[in-house]
């Protein structure tokens, strides 16, 4: 990965994450071209980063034999045509993290031939702790995949899917999975106020125990059913509340909101994805 050249086709948030785990990682800047409308985007990655700027995206597109596709779904069609010719003078892998984006539409605007990886990260890629599943077309090649799996694993773990259908589930689960998490710690935390506590005490308390409880997942062979019943004491206050939560139908509840998600994810492909 270190000797390989690396366009990002748009500046935001994911693109600035991995540019800043892959030089954490050793690569050079020197090696990395930024591709963005936005002057002030580019301004910015070449002073914090130092890597290559340029508000041509074939340009970039020249520069690399890896391009990461980091641009707004509904702007995807555009910015993909406009780098075929690009491509056909220079085959390089196209890795996309533009969420709904399916292959066969990546494939028909970018080129037939191309080599094409679909990748879903989420949100704590931005702090380095993302959870990302990748899916490969038939044109990329074993070297090709594990340096898109290297590319990813600067941001967080990594792992891939067979079926491209599953990265809706994947969006349904991890894409999202964050607000659920932090829907929890919302309502935790208004709940330790409502029982007295001062809202810094319940908001520090939170975090620390779910970052806590996700690093004993982490660390543990065993599943997570095994280690909430391991703490859950028989007759105690934690079987108490989860009694209630269980009452509540808090796993349906779960199941129902990933599939609303799955659903809407499938949607979206085909808003986004529409016009082949």
């Amino acid at each position: 990965m270190k000797n390989v050249d690396i366009a990002f086709i748009g500046g935001g948030n994911m693109a600035r994450s991995l540019i800043g785990g892959l030089i954490a990682d050793g690569v050079e800047p020197a090696r990395i071209w930024v591709a963005d409308p936005d002057p002030a985007s580019l301004r910015d990655h070449q002073n914090h980063f130092g890597v290559h700027t340029t508000a041509d995206n074939a340009e970039a597109v020249r520069q690399a034999q890896v391009i990461v596709l980091a641009v707004k779904p509904q702007v995807v069609n555009t910015a993909a045509r406009g780098l075929i010719d690009a491509l056909r003078k220079r085959p390089a892998l196209v890795i996309s993290v533009a969420a709904g984006i399916r292959e066969p539409h990546l494939r028909t605007w970018l080129g037939q031939e191309t080599a094409i990886v679909r990748c879903m990260p989420n949100t704590p890629a931005l702090v380095g702790s993302g959870a990302t599943a990748l899916f490969a077309n038939l044109n990329v090649t074993t070297e090709q995949k594990d340096l898109a799996e290297s590319i990813l694993r600067a941001v967080g773990m990594t792992l891939w899917v067979d079926d491209e259908d599953l990265l809706d589930a994947v969006t349904a689960l991890s894409g999202s999975g964050p607000a659920y998490f932090f829907l929890v710690m919302e309502a935790m935390e208004q709940a330790g106020v409502a029982l007295g506590l001062p809202r810094r005490t319940a908001r520090l308390l939170t975090l620390q125990t779910a970052f806590g409880a996700a690093k004993m997942a982490l660390e543990s062979t065993e599943e997570v059913a095994a280690l909430r019943r391991r703490v859950t004491s028989p007759g105690g206050t934690t079987e108490q509340a989860i009694k209630v939560l269980e009452e509540h139908g808090l796993a349906a509840s779960f199941e129902q909101a990933l599939r609303a998600a799955r659903q809407r994810s499938i949607e979206l492909a085909s808003l986004f994805g529409g016009e082949k």
